[in-house]
């Protein structure tokens, strides 16, 4: 008996040290189910919390706090967490663009943006995230904004849809901010967006352990305080000028290659009563949406000469939007009449939206002189591009007269970005757009006046605004200046962040 004992009491011990391991591997699961739980939440909270930001109407003021939770939970997790945590915040994000963008893509097109938007923000992430956690100083402060000027300066320059959306736009009612764009262009407003919730992570995080962390936190507190300096004094600024009274007219009912002829006269009907009636009280220039129809040549020139009448008869100016098909090709066209009838200029679309696909794309600019000031024309989406509305800038136009046409949901976004353009370069822009809003506002970005289109008999706006030369800009001098600078720093960060993580390699397996 006794001799059977120790095979015992080894059976009892193997028994025990069993389930001891066993339970503190299910401790062990248990706390790393908890830690993923708990980071799979917070991203799907930053996740929601991004969808206010990141649509077509965002939340002007969580602009500027949303990316904090994001940042702080990068700065705390590893590379491969922040990764899938990011990743999964911003396609939620993202997913509340999925119905309108449904209305003018497939859906693999869809689903493509949504992963690369998801990417983009995982990237910036990441890459600010190695730059803070390996130098550990004052200066990584600027990581994050110099990443999202960049991106943004690059986006307008390479895509065809250029910066549309940028975070930037969201400030276009929140004016003495805005005024940034006088100066540095869109991407300058991006950087002083990012700008703030980098410097709050970085203090939530960090506090003061970071060597000489006060000198960034003082900085981005500088520059804020500069920017609202700058604007608050520029909104000061009283426009001066010869007085011009703008008419807007926009009904939203299309006119296709296949419309009867008695819904063509009844929407060109609406049309020349609202027109009569807004000369009736003093309206000088007419602006009517993009591409009111889309016709034949042969219908075109019945409506040249429809549109050269009405404006003979009333002494006015009238610029109106048409499409145009012949021989299988299609031309998006801003025409522009004189009080005397004249066609004086007939403006070709240089940027198509999705739909637009076959379009012909111009490539000329067309500024036109009316009253002692010149007056430009562009069409819709041309105003979604920074070097679009800067060359007006240099050919010194004081308004801009834009027909358009909107998508119901992005009324308030497409407005307030091409009135950015505007504050660019220091005119007043007149934009008229089907399925969304009747916009008039000064070289500073203040909205005149604004309604939103209808459908039959249609909407009118009647604005009396200053006119004058216009407004000098340093952004209309220099252009992107400040978004290539931010381009070439980004560069630099993202070459010595490589640099460190490879010699980190390097002496780990040298250790080894």
């Amino acid at each position: 008996m006794p001799a059977c004992a120790p095979g015992r009491a080894s059976f009892g011990q193997t028994i025990h040290r069993t389930l001891t391991l066993g339970w503190n591997l299910g401790a062990d699961w248990s706390v790393q189910f908890r830690m993923i739980a708990r980071r799979v939440v917070a991203a799907v909270l930053v996740g929601i919390l991004l969808r206010f930001i990141l649509g077509v109407h965002p939340v002007a003021w969580l602009v500027w706090f949303a990316p904090l939770p994001l940042l702080v939970l990068a700065f705390r997790s590893t590379a491969g967490e922040t990764r899938w945590m990011t990743a999964l915040a911003s396609l939620i994000g993202g997913s509340v663009n999925f119905h309108y963008c449904r209305l003018v893509m497939p859906l693999p097109a869809v689903l493509l943006i949504m992963a690369a938007q998801a990417w983009l923000w995982t990237f910036i992430t990441l890459a600010t995230r190695r730059i803070v956690l390996r130098y550990q100083a004052w200066w990584t402060v600027f990581a994050f904004p110099v990443f999202w000027a960049a991106e943004d300066t690059l986006r307008a320059h390479l895509l065809s849809d250029g910066n549309w959306g940028s975070l930037a736009y969201s400030q276009a009612d929140f004016l003495p901010v805005l005024q940034v764009t006088s100066l540095f262009g869109v991407a300058g407003l991006r950087f002083l967006v990012a700008l703030i919730p980098s410097a709050l992570a970085l203090a939530f995080t960090y506090g003061f352990k970071i060597p000489h962390a006060w000198r960034g936190y003082a900085a981005a507190a500088l520059l804020l305080a500069a920017a609202l300096g700058y604007g608050t004094l520029r909104l000061r600024t009283p426009v001066t000028g010869q007085p011009v009274t703008f008419g807007l007219v926009a009904i939203d009912d299309a006119i296709g290659m296949q419309a009867s002829p008695g819904y063509i006269a009844g929407i060109w009907q609406n049309y020349d009563r609202q027109v009569r009636a807004l000369v009736a009280q003093g309206a000088e220039i007419i602006v009517l949406p993009e591409k009111i129809g889309l016709v034949s040549a042969a219908e075109a020139s019945d409506w040249q000469q429809h549109l050269s009448a009405l404006a003979a008869e009333l002494q006015v100016w009238i610029e109106a939007g048409v499409g145009v098909e012949e021989n299988g090709q299609r031309r998006n066209l801003a025409w522009l009449f004189t009080p005397q009838g004249a066609l004086e200029a007939s403006y070709l679309k240089h940027h198509m939206a999705p739909p637009e696909r076959g379009y012909i794309t111009g490539h000329d600019y067309d500024v036109r002189s009316i009253g002692g000031n010149e007056y430009g024309l562009a069409i819709c989406k041309d105003m979604h591009f920074a070097a679009l509305g800067r060359a007006y800038g240099e050919r010194a136009a004081s308004v801009m007269l834009v027909p358009a046409w909107d998508f119901y949901f992005d009324g308030w976004l497409e407005a307030r970005t091409t009135l950015t353009r505007g504050v660019e370069n220091g005119y007043t822009v007149v934009r008229a757009a089907r399925e969304g809003l009747l916009t008039v506002s000064d070289p500073y970005g203040r909205v005149l006046a604004e309604r939103a289109s209808s459908s039959l008999p249609g909407s009118t706006l009647l604005v009396r605004a200053n006119v004058a030369a216009p407004v000098t800009t340093l952004y209309t001098r220099t252009g992107d200046l400040f978004g290539w600078l931010s381009v070439a720093a980004a560069a630099v960060l993202l070459a010595s962040g490589r640099r460190i993580a490879a010699r980190a390699t390097i002496a780990l397996k040298g250790n080894r």
